[in-house]
């Protein structure tokens, strides 16, 4: 579980975050929602570490995380999965030797262990016969699978996702979502997404949040956004003729 209390930033004097309150439960996919410019990227880099809050506080299961000494926030660091939006593979490294570099910076583990882990987090996302192919090799959506097999080589805690399904067509969006769905029931971790994909808003998000100039304008989940009568989130959310059709059918549906 991740709690972000009274979180607050600004740039030069530009309110970019005001007054953020949010639970980001274990064993759900989290999503932050909203429009670009939104504050909801700068909310992710808050979490992570990579931006200090001017005010608020974002604790990792209790534990203050811009509070902590810096060796403490080291040892956060190393139960957190990152899967950035390009993928951000090594171009220079194969898959077996981008997934295995987490193992290497942060774990003890021999050779055989760390290739024993390296191939079972491949299996694990569906992925065999990759390890000597380098990134140039594979598919969009191969790299993406590349990527989250990465970040749960140490089996982290928490992952976050930025725009998961960036440049992928529909169908192999939907297979990442299943997928990132799956890992996250099965090993109970709370994982973040920053997502601009309705389609996966309507199918996994179990706990969204909606930033709206960076203010928090809606919570709730992908069954509660149907009723919502939030303005902006139905503005955001049902923009397309397609989205509006599918949220009259299913409120007939109730």
């Amino acid at each position: 579980m991740i709690e972000v209390i009274g979180l607050h930033k600004e740039f030069e004097g530009r309110t970019v975050l005001n007054d953020i309150n949010f639970t980001f439960e274990t064993g759900k996919c989290n999503l932050v929602i909203g429009q670009s410019g939104s504050g909801k990227t700068v909310l992710l880099k808050c979490m992570v570490g990579l931006f200090q809050p001017d005010q608020g506080q974002v604790l990792y299961h209790g534990r203050d995380y811009h509070a902590m000494p810096e060796k403490d926030r080291k040892e956060v660091r190393k139960e957190i999965g990152m899967v950035f939006q390009g993928g951000a593979l090594f171009d220079s490294q194969t898959v077996e030797e981008n997934v295995m570099f987490p193992l290497t910076m942060f774990s003890k583990m021999s050779m055989e262990e760390k290739i024993e882990r390296v191939n079972f987090c491949l299996k694990r996302v569906n992925l065999t016969n990759v390890n000597k192919l380098y990134p140039a090799e594979i598919s969009g959506g191969m790299k993406k699978r590349v990527a989250i097999a990465r970040a749960i080589a140490l089996n982290p805690k928490y992952i976050f996702f930025d725009e998961p399904n960036s440049g992928l067509d529909p169908q192999t969006s939907i297979v990442i979502d299943d997928l990132i769905a799956e890992i996250t029931h099965e090993y109970g971790i709370t994982t973040v997404i920053n997502t601009h994909d309705m389609n996966s808003v309507m199918q996994m998000g179990e706990n969204i949040i909606f930033i709206y100039k960076g203010q928090q304008e809606w919570t709730g989940n992908s069954q509660s956004i149907v009723e919502s009568e939030n303005e902006n989130l139905n503005n955001f959310v049902f923009a397309s003729d397609l989205f509006k059709k599918m949220r009259q059918s299913l409120r007939e549906k109730k």
